[in-house]
Order: structure tokens, then sequence, then C-alpha cells
């Protein structure tokens, strides 16, 4: 991931710039390989840079051929050699940047460019020209991105990639929408991405196609091993990590075979990859697939996670944490997550802690599975869902706040030590294919467990001349959530701490506190009070608090709902 700062239309933009890049600074964790900046009338924008394609020329922000267009662009484009060829030879790139497309798209599409990208991406783009700045954001928010103003100059907007930035000059922030694009020339924001699915009226009554969603799942995991960097696999031993990492042997096994030859030298090999017409390419990976986990010490999930590495022959590495590891952890993990939401914290302290000892490992880029549990309702308290209309609802009002959440966990905590994590289950397209079709096939039943469709489509226990995927007791393995799964002595030390450093006096006042969003545990109010010493109030609008639907509980954790089957002891 890499970082954005840019501010518009600012009344002294060449006295603002020291501070301009201080602010920048702010989140140089998300780009620690360079930095860059350009003024233009009015306007700076910043860029803090993590390479990971067109490493020797893709520094930004990036100009168009005329320089009267500047682009900043936080993520991934994984067409963009598509792109670049419909083009043919109107325009001359500078760079082999993944997305310097966007500057044309723009010349060509104008508001609608962001329709055109396939990929994870917050943009800030500036016709010199028109003096005009146009910004978008992924369909789904899979990139952090923040629009903010100050009350004393309403005429300047501001953009940033995380609050950090915005909050020391910002009176008024938001969580920039997904899939929507600000115009300057309008000062409107509209949503561009307009899928199938967006509405839970009607319900889809399309036959289900297992074999169309397992196709559409490795066309995306295809897609997302584009890079020229290392990378890896996040592998918790769950049903999502692990497809993921499956698929991802698979395709890369297959870009070595496809390229003819084996050019390995200090444990590189060839990397399968995206060509100019969505074909195989091959770039530079480590010989052999790199996969990460992380618990405490016997957790459910670290034992999963080696079978499955084992199973696939991965080279795996597996990480213990200590509680009180965890527990020194949890001021750095708020500042880096800019939220007080309890499972995002819970969920995100292990993965932060691993993050780090992955950059380490000099990997760069990981993928992760994040989106599966809200697409297909993996969640436990699905199983309270009174109808598929419901359900179906439920789905894709998760889907929708996964940018608050799952979201935001997976961009942020790996973004703290400069990794990027690719997350294909959110791929719009698998997502046109996964959303589509009747959600009756998606209820959970006596005879179907949560995920049930995910779980039949990558079952090759009838196709005997198919390469398993996964073992079987893997491939049916219950939902842990992954706070729980790193090990349950976790979220019982994180509600004891709680317990002793919130005096029930201080929890019997938290309305005079706060109002609004009012902490209903002391777990709750103890996350609040730690953000609250890092951000000021302005930032408490943009952070989603989540529970469950169809339950009374306040408890996010999965063990706390009461189809949990205990198949693990505590430690």
């Amino acid at each position: 991931m890499c970082g954005i700062f840019c501010a518009h239309n600012h009344p002294d933009v060449h006295g603002f710039k020291p501070q301009a890049l201080q602010l920048a600074k702010a989140i140089r964790h998300r780009g620690p390989d360079w930095s860059g900046n350009v003024i233009s009338n009015n306007t700076i924008l910043t860029h803090e840079r993590l390479s990971i394609v067109g490493i020797d020329s893709g520094a930004q922000p990036l100009t168009s051929e005329d320089e009267t267009l500047i682009l900043g662009v936080n993520g991934e484009i994984y067409n963009h050699r598509v792109i670049r060829k419909s083009f043919g030879d109107k325009y001359k790139f500078k760079t082999h940047s993944d997305c310097e497309v966007i500057l044309y798209l723009y010349a060509e599409k104008d508001i609608e460019a962001p329709k055109f990208l396939d990929g994870m991406f917050s943009f800030v783009l500036y016709d010199s020209k028109k003096d005009r700045i146009i910004a978008a954001r992924d369909p789904i928010g899979i990139t952090s991105f923040y629009q903010g103003w100050n009350s004393s100059q309403p005429e300047t907007v501001y953009f940033a990639s995380e609050l950090k930035c915005l909050h020391p000059i910002c009176d008024n922030i938001i969580s920039f929408p997904p899939g929507h694009i600000y115009d300057s020339a309008t000062g409107k924001t509209t949503r561009y991405f307009q899928p199938s699915w967006w509405n839970a009226s009607p319900v889809p009554e399309k036959p289900l196609d297992l074999k169309l969603i397992r196709s559409a799942l490795e066309k995306s995991v295809r897609k997302r091993l584009m890079a020229e960097v290392p990378y890896g696999v996040l592998l918790s031993g769950g049903l999502d990590s692990s497809l993921i990492a499956s698929i991802a042997v698979r395709e890369t096994r297959a870009g070595s075979n496809l390229s003819g030859h084996d050019n390995s030298q200090n444990g590189m090999d060839n990397l399968v990859g995206i060509d100019d017409e969505g074909y195989l390419k091959t770039v530079s990976k480590f010989a052999k697939l790199h996969s990460f986990s992380i618990g405490l010490p016997g957790s459910p999930d670290g034992v999963a996670a080696q079978k499955v590495a084992d199973f696939l022959g991965t080279e795996h590495h597996t990480y213990t944490f200590t509680i009180q590891e965890g527990l020194d952890a949890l001021r750095d993990v708020i500042y880096h997550l800019e939220t007080y939401d309890v499972t995002t914290i819970r969920a995100s302290t292990p993965m932060y802690l691993l993050s780090r000892k992955i950059k380490a490992h000099g990997v760069k880029m990981v993928l992760s599975g994040e989106g599966s549990d809200e697409i297909f309702g993996g969640y436990l308290y699905f199983h309270a869902a009174p109808n598929k209309s419901e359900f179906h609802q439920e789905t894709i009002r998760r889907v929708k706040n996964l940018h608050l959440a799952d979201c935001l966990r997976a961009n942020k905590s790996t973004s703290a030590w400069g990794l990027e994590a690719r997350v294909p289950f959110l791929d719009k397209e698998f997502l046109e294919v996964a959303m589509a079709f009747d959600p009756e096939e998606k209820l959970i039943r006596k005879d179907r467990i949560e995920k049930w469709v995910l779980r039949a489509a990558f079952d090759t226990s009838s196709e005997p001349e198919k390469e398993p995927y996964l073992p079987k007791d893997i491939l049916w393995r219950q939902k842990e959530q992954f706070s729980d799964g790193v090990g349950y002595g976790w979220i019982d030390a994180l509600k004891d701490t709680a317990a002793r450093v919130v005096s029930d006096e201080e929890f019997k006042n938290r309305g005079n506190l706060w109002a609004e969003d009012t902490p209903d545990t002391k777990e709750a109010y103890w996350y609040r009070q730690m953000f609250d010493e890092q951000f000021p109030k302005q930032c408490a609008s943009t952070v989603m608090r989540w529970t469950p639907t169809w339950s009374e509980q306040t408890d996010p954790s999965g063990r706390a709902i009461s189809t949990h089957v205990a198949k693990y002891e505590h430690v």
C-alpha cells in the first residue's frame, strides 16, 4: 500500500508545503520506498510509495505527457495492461506503473474513469488546465481513504489515506465512500459502482453454479499475483485463507509450467502474473510459496494452518505471541487502525504483530481471505437468520460496510509495516457471481454448515481425476473468528484487563463522556479511551462499532454465539 495526502484550492499552497510534507510523513509507514510531491496552481499532492509494480519507474505523483494531469494513487490496477493496449499508440506512457493508465482513462472517460478499473485503489487526480480535482475509491473500500475540510477555509478540500494526516488541519472529516467519485467542478460525490446485487430487492432467483463459483475465485486469485516482488499468503487455517493459499499454489505452479523454463537463482523463480491480454505472465517470486500464521501457543488456527501448509507444500512460518505482547501493542494498534471498534481491534492485534514478522522476510505483498464471511454469511450469527430475504439483506449490508471493519483491519494492520494485503474474495467479478444466485442456497440448516456453497464448490470428492484443494477436515471445518482462532485466551485477557483498568465508577459515568456511540462494555470503554487520547473528536464520526444482527449479545466474538461448537480446549 501507498499513502496519499492532498490539499486542493489552498489559499497559500507554497507556504503550506512544509506542513503538508510533515502531514504526509505521518503515513510514511504505508510507503517506505520513496516520497514525492507536486505543486500546481493552488493544489499540492504528495505520495508515499510502496513499490510493487513498475519498481524502477513508477514513482509518484505521476504526470501526463504534457504535464497537465497529476495523479497520486494508493493501490493496484489489475487490468492495467488491457487498458494500455486499448489506447493503441495514442498516449506515450512514461513508466511501467499499473496506475499510470488512470491519467488517460480520465482524458478519455472523465469521471466515468473508475468504472473501467479492476483493482483496489484510492486516487486523487488534478487537472491543472481546468483547476479541477477528482478523487475516487475502489468499489468495496479495500484501500483506506478520507476527505476533510476546515471551517476557517471552507473552499479548501483535503484528501488522505489515513486520519492522522487530516485531523491536525481539519475539523470535519469523513470516510470517503467506496465506489464513489468526487468532482470539485460540481462539489458532488456520486456513486459510480452500480452492481446488480447492490439492492436487497428483488431477492435473486438464479440457480447456483458451483463450478462458476470455483472458476471465478481462481480467476480472482490469478489477477492478484501481479507483482514484481516476492509475495506470500496469510494462512490462519480457516476455510477462506486456506482456499486462497491452495489456489495461489496451483496458479504459481501453472505459471512456472507455462514459462517453459526455470530461472531459479538465489531462491527466486518465476511467478504467474497477467499480461496485456489477461493471460499468464512470469515475474519474480520465491521458489516456494511462503505462508504465514500467528497465534498463542497451541491455538486452534495455528494447528490447522500447519496442517494446510503441509498439505499444500508451502514454506510455512508459524509465529506465536504472548498475551502481554498483545496487550503492549494495543495503543499502537489503535493508532494505526484509527478505530475503537472492539472486534476490529481484537482481530487486528495479531495481524499487526504478524505483519512485522512478514516484512522481515522481504515479502511486500500478501494474499488474505477477507470478505468471504460477509458474502456467504459465514459468521455464526447467520444461523439465526429468519429467512433467505433477511439473510441476503444482511450479506449486502455487511459487504457495504467492509471498509469500516475487515477491510480497514487488513489494510491498516499490514500497511503499518509497509506490507500490502490483497483480498481475492472482494474482486468485483467474483462478487457479481457470488451475490447473484438464490440465497436459499446460503442458508445454514441442519444439513448445511455455514458457507456450504463455498465448501461445496471446492469439494472435489466427486471428481476423482481432480487434485483436492484442501484436506476434507479443513474444507469442512467450522468457522472460527480470527480473534478467537488465534487462541481463546486472547479475548479473555482483553476482557479481564479492561475490567481491571476501567473502574465501576468510570464505566457508570460513560454516558457523560460519550453521549453518542456510548461504550456498552468495559473493553469498549478502554479502547475508546485509548482512541480519544490519540485522535480528536472529529475523527470519531468515521468509526462504526459492530454487533451481530438477530442477537441481543454485545460481545462480537463468534465464541459468544450459542451455536458455536467448542471443539478446542481453551488456552
